[in-house]
């Protein structure tokens, strides 16, 4: 029997669309909320039936529709990209910028972090994936053998000793279908994986070796144990 989910409750605090969520297991009672009114919100869950949970503060400073976030996995940090064309990385202690990651020439997409939050990646309306530390220097643009069109989402293999990061874009007017997965440590196109659909949004398993593609209206998981060691 299927089981079945219930609505606990409604966050409210935004003033645009919600646009992603972020959660973390060292955290379970954080949440973190991007939008188009440009801002994340923090919200800390209460679990009370009339009000389960409360924005504990609001993180300003991109000056457009934030399209992306994502919290470093010791729960600390939290990176966002937007349609300014920026990355940003705040501290969530303080709800402060630590970092700006400028080189992106159009909307920033999609973010992530390495397993060891060493690197970061970032895709982007201008056809280009962007790998950079955390100091905010890009080390590598990904442009060569890459996506024809723009870049929606990109995401890292588990796997710190061996990084691979995979991507996937509006190639061909539409979304290809198709997922480029890339060596980081020789800056190399390993291989493409065919979804067979449009692919809406792509997430490694936590034991590296499954690759989940959201494909049109279906969840098509894929072996990967081929390229991650």
């Amino acid at each position: 029997m299927t089981e079945q989910m219930t609505v606990r409750g409604t966050l409210k605090g935004h003033s645009g669309w919600v646009t992603q969520i972020a959660t973390t297991p060292q955290f379970p009672d954080m949440i973190l909320s991007a939008s188009r009114d440009k801002t994340v919100i923090m919200w800390k869950l209460t679990r009370d039936e009339t009000n389960y949970g409360v924005p504990q503060r609001a993180l300003r400073g991109h000056s457009h529709f934030v399209s992306d976030v994502v919290i470093s996995s010791d729960g600390q940090f939290a990176l966002s990209g937007s349609w300014d064309g920026t990355l940003r990385l705040w501290d969530l202690t303080t709800g402060t910028t630590t970092r700006r990651f400028v080189g992106h020439t159009k909307d920033v997409l999609s973010v992530a972090f390495s397993a060891d939050n060493r690197q970061i990646v970032s895709g982007s309306r201008d056809k280009t994936v962007k790998l950079w530390n955390t100091l905010g220097v890009c080390k590598y643009t990904i442009q060569d053998e890459s996506h024809t069109e723009w870049v929606s989402c990109v995401r890292f293999s588990p796997n710190s000793n061996n990084p691979i990061i995979v991507s996937c874009g509006w190639d061909k007017t539409v979304k290809d279908g198709q997922a480029m997965l890339w060596d980081l440590n020789e800056g190399k196109h390993l291989y493409t994986l065919d979804g067979g659909d449009t692919i809406n949004a792509l997430c490694f398993s936590p034991n590296r070796y499954w690759l989940c593609a959201a494909t049109g209206p279906s969840i098509k998981p894929q072996t990967s144990n081929i390229w991650v060691n």
